[in-house]
């Protein structure tokens, strides 16, 4: 009875776990069935809708390559950045401006508030995009010099500028993303075939950031002459450094300027409603039945 239970058992097992593996061999078989009908992402659908919209909408050549150079200087180095731009703004002013006139239909507003909202809204993308490049450009900054170190002792060890600034991109990549992205499009432009120097310009052109057009002049100058990298690397480093200490202590010696007018219309009043209020409010309190007596 053992023998046959422990068989029996043993059987069923095997055609059991022989049925799961056919299952699963049919799961991930390819199964050439008809395509199910599904409904496009809303995202996806409004990002066509202002792809579409900012393609149709009329713009000026000349602004053209000034516009593609914000939206880098931004981050966005998508092909469509301009026409998604577009598009945003046009919808924008659009539905700001109908927004308006349905406040002055239901809520008595002046028609005058219409095209200020649809000026607010057009103007609205283009605010945006300016506060996306000075907080990327602050970042750039803030992380070159720490780039900058990192770079110097690869340099030291015996690697190329090509193959340093390839490891500063990988090393750097959590701390700094920002400047860790430009030097990765670097490299990506040297493998593409562009000369060193006009590689090195465009990352300037794409930052904007003074110090990193300074490290662009030094290493382009370092490799015209053939003067040590690692030397001149460590002296920006150094320069940079100094550079961002006095930065630091003129804007210390600018604070306490600043300080004035908070201290004088915050701390001030509520100082003296403290100190002096309650002996006014005493003298008042003495003072006028006297005068009344008298």
């Amino acid at each position: 009875m053992v023998f046959v239970l422990v068989t029996v058992g043993t059987a069923v097992a095997g055609l059991r776990v022989s049925a799961w593996r056919g299952r699963a061999v049919a799961r991930l078989a390819s199964r050439k069935d008809e395509p199910a009908f599904s409904l496009p992402s809303p995202a996806l659908a409004w990002r066509e809708l202002i792809d579409r919209i900012g393609t149709s909408v009329p713009g000026s050549p000349k602004d053209l390559p000034v516009l593609k150079l914000r939206l880098l200087r931004a981050g966005f180095r998508d092909p469509g950045s301009v026409r998604v731009f577009r598009g945003t703004r046009a919808v924008l002013a659009v539905a700001f401006g109908l927004a308006g006139l349905f406040a002055v239909w239901r809520a008595n507003v002046k028609f005058v508030m219409v095209p200020v909202f649809a000026m607010a809204a057009y103007m609205a993308p283009g605010q945006y995009l300016r506060l996306r490049i000075a907080r990327r450009q602050h970042a750039v900054d803030r992380g070159l010099p720490n780039a900058l170190d990192l770079m110097v002792v690869c340099v030291e060890s015996g690697l190329g500028i090509d193959q340093a600034t390839i490891q500063v991109s990988k090393e750097l990549r959590h701390a700094h993303p920002e400047i860790c992205d430009e030097f990765a499009v670097v490299n990506l432009e040297l493998r593409a075939g562009k000369r060193r120097a006009e590689a090195l310009h465009n990352l300037a052109d794409r930052t904007g950031v003074d110090d990193m057009k300074k490290l662009v002049a030094v290493l382009v100058q370092t490799d015209r002459f053939g003067t040590s990298i690692a030397q001149s690397l460590r002296g920006h480093a150094d320069y940079l450094r100094t550079l961002a200490r006095q930065r630091a202590e003129e804007r210390a010696s600018k604070l306490a300027v600043k300080l004035v007018f908070p201290i004088f219309f915050c701390v001030l009043p509520s100082l003296f409603i403290v100190t002096i209020g309650p002996v006014m409010t005493r003298l008042v309190r003495d003072l006028i039945p006297m005068i009344e007596n008298m």
